[in-house]
């Protein structure tokens, strides 16, 4: 085990040439950053996660029934052992053969099978109110540490001059609020990495899986070679938009559909200058030249490069969504009505939409039971569901 950790540890690989792990030791003139500083995220990202519940129960709830959000979910199936069966052991989405065969075992007709295999399947969705708290939590989060980041970024130098993130380097000292800045992000994140398991489920969560990994890999280990300079400026940019994406989809919740598509649009102007324009301008230029001409080369250099830029390939194909969106919105003069980050009318997301399937199958028989085709109140559906919007989401 100490071979490993010596050769996982190799200062060749980790820092700059004539640099040692002995030279980053924190001593009673000046503190640096260590990586046993991060064990610290996981009691943190614990904490963080039993604030979240507490602050959905007890403040974005009632916010939630004060502002007159839905709690009720979609309306549950009829009871029905044999579909129920099939349902939890089989499949979720049974093929025609499957279902002529359901017909005849229940005396069903086809179209009824199918309207309950879609009930079943949005009684498992989540509720407007849960998904509103779930976006206030992130909201106040997000609201709170980019303000904190801004306050603290004010009054370093490398906020104006990024060539600052590598003056010194790496003998830079931490300070207090950098590294409160860090480990809190750090378990925030951790938490998303352990409750998106638990949480609503997006169409994208590969995707965004993939983002927790790359964003808690990049704050490990900006930390650990003390990069935590630059770390501090990806940190805040990125929380920039993420602030006003919770607030347009609680205004969605709340049928403020005007607040909601200007909120959207806010978003979308601000990704896309932050994401596409600031990032790559801004950071990727000090990481991938600036940094290089300070100091050289060594393999830890590339490693966070890479990471860097793999999250810029995140940006580019969130961006292409937002852009999609909008441009169908706009062709369609029906702004707001597709948003592919779970923003503006997730109908379609939330409730399936039948209208397409029953349309090309006919009604053969009558069930034994009555189903109601009142579906969830919708007004846009021969069934009351609602068809008017398609949506996926995102983060």
């Amino acid at each position: 085990m100490a071979g490993i950790l010596a050769w996982f540890w190799n200062e060749r690989f980790w820092l700059p040439h004539n640099v040692t792990w002995a030279d980053l030791q924190s001593t009673e003139e000046a503190s640096f950053p260590q990586a046993e500083d991060l064990y610290l995220a996981f009691p943190l990202a614990f904490c963080i996660f039993m604030i979240r519940l507490l602050f959905e129960r007890f403040i974005a709830k009632p916010c939630a029934l004060g502002l007159k959000v839905q709690a009720n979910g979609p309306q549950k199936a009829q009871p029905n052992a044999i579909l129920e069966k099939v349902f939890t052991a089989i499949t979720k989405h049974p093929d025609e053969k499957r279902l002529e065969g359901l017909s005849k075992q229940l005396d069903w007709d086809v179209r009824s099978i199918q309207r309950w295999f879609r009930q079943r399947r949005n009684q498992e969705k989540p509720s407007t109110l849960t998904k509103f708290c779930e976006s206030m939590w992130r909201f106040t989060f997000y609201l709170y540490i980019f303000t904190y980041g801004v306050r603290f970024l004010k009054k370093t130098p490398w906020l104006w001059n990024t060539r600052q993130c590598w003056n010194g380097y790496p003998y830079q000292p931490l300070m207090p609020d950098l590294h409160f800045y860090y480990i809190v992000e750090l378990s925030f994140y951790w938490s998303l990495m352990f409750s998106q398991f638990i949480d609503i489920k997006r169409k994208d969560f590969g995707i965004m899986f993939t983002h927790h990994i790359v964003t808690v890999t990049l704050i490990t280990f900006s930390y650990v070679t003390n990069l935590t300079r630059v770390g501090t400026l990806t940190l805040c940019l990125h929380d920039a938009a993420d602030v006003v994406l919770e607030a347009a989809k609680m205004a969605n919740y709340c049928k403020y559909q005007k607040l909601s598509d200007l909120l959207f649009l806010t978003f979308a102007i601000v990704f896309i200058v932050s994401r596409l324009g600031i990032y790559p301008l801004w950071i990727l230029n000090t990481t991938l030249f600036e940094l290089y001409e300070a100091l050289g080369n060594f393999p830890a250099l590339w490693v966070f490069n890479v990471l860097l830029v793999v999250l810029q390939i995140l940006h580019c194909f969130w961006s292409y969504l937002i852009i999609k969106a909008a441009y169908k919105a706009i062709s369609k003069g029906k702004a707001g009505k597709w948003n592919p980050l779970h923003v503006a009318k997730d109908d379609r997301s939330d409730i399936e939409s039948s209208s397409d399937e029953e349309e090309t199958v006919p009604r053969s028989k009558t069930p034994h039971s009555t189903i109601t085709t009142n579906g969830t109140g919708g007004a846009n559906g021969t069934n009351g569901y609602i068809t008017g919007g398609t949506c996926s989401e995102e983060h």
